[in-house]
């Protein structure tokens, strides 16, 4: 039994062997011809036109992770640069409103010295450096006191008119009364005929009082009220106000009169200080 298995099993082994090398010969010669003729170029080009899907499908959720990471990537590097951009512009912005700031100060110290110039006493530039926020206190902080001579009831004026006066001093600092405090009282005259009387605050910035016209007195809507000088506090001739309603009620013995004062009481900010001739 043992002797028959054997002679069964010994022809397979050369077959093998024989299809083996049959197959590798003919690899060569594929090869070999494939080299020289180009024989299988049609069909590795089928081949790499069907599995093109499939290698592309493949790489689909690489392409797709890359491009995600690229426009997150991207995003936040837009939003980095348009935060710097933003603060950039709000630094460039403040700047600017400074630059703006000093040349609108340049100008209203440009109109002081050119009105200093053309007074004939002399005159010292302080500024405004605080403001009463009662409103019906019209009072400023400025930044002279006596160590630069200052004293009470020195007269304030800005590039245009009258202003105030001193009403206490400090040592660094002083405190001035507007002229359209409730408080305040101040001589003048009309300045086309010479008529005499007063001008008195309201707590307005754009209205002072003119009581005591008689209403047959020589008085017209734009004539200009200037410092009569009495009382020795104010110089006479500095402007204060312009008449700008008149009111006649026969019935009444005085006119009803208010002007409109020429210095911006509510926007100065640098004044000049009036020194005694």
């Amino acid at each position: 039994m043992v002797a028959e298995k054997d002679n069964h099993r010994g022809p397979r082994i050369p077959a093998l062997n024989t299809k083996l090398i049959i197959f590798v010969v003919l690899s060569f010669i594929l090869l070999i011809n494939d080299q020289r003729n180009n024989y299988l170029s049609i069909l590795r080009n089928s081949i790499a036109i069907a599995i093109y899907p499939l290698q592309s499908a493949v790489e689909i959720p690489s392409r797709l992770t890359d491009w995600f990471d690229l426009r997150i990537k991207s995003k936040e590097i837009l939003i980095k640069e348009n935060q710097n951009l933003l603060s950039q512009q709000k630094i460039n912005s403040s700047i600017l409103q400074r630059y703006e700031s000093l040349e609108q100060e340049n100008e209203r110290l440009k109109e002081i010295l050119n009105a200093a110039s053309n007074l004939d006493n002399k005159v010292e530039i302080t500024r405004i450096i605080s403001v009463n926020v009662n409103p019906y206190r019209h009072t400023i902080v400025i930044d002279k006191g006596e160590r630069d001579g200052v004293y009470e009831g020195q007269v304030l004026l800005d590039a245009d008119g009258v202003i105030g006066q001193i009403l206490h001093t400090n040592f660094l600092t002083s405190e001035a009364i507007l002229i359209s405090d409730s408080d305040h009282a101040l001589p003048v005259e009309i300045n086309r005929n010479g008529l005499r009387t007063i001008v008195l605050g309201n707590g307005s910035y754009t209205k002072l009082d003119v009581p005591y016209i008689p209403n047959n007195a020589d008085i017209e809507i734009g004539d200009l009220l200037v410092t009569s000088g009495l009382g020795g506090k104010f110089p006479s001739g500095y402007p204060v106000a312009k008449v700008d309603f008149i009111e006649s009620d026969l019935s009444e013995q005085f006119y009803k009169v208010s002007a409109k004062p020429i210095a911006y009481l509510n926007q100065v900010r640098e004044l000049m200080l009036l020194k005694p001739e």
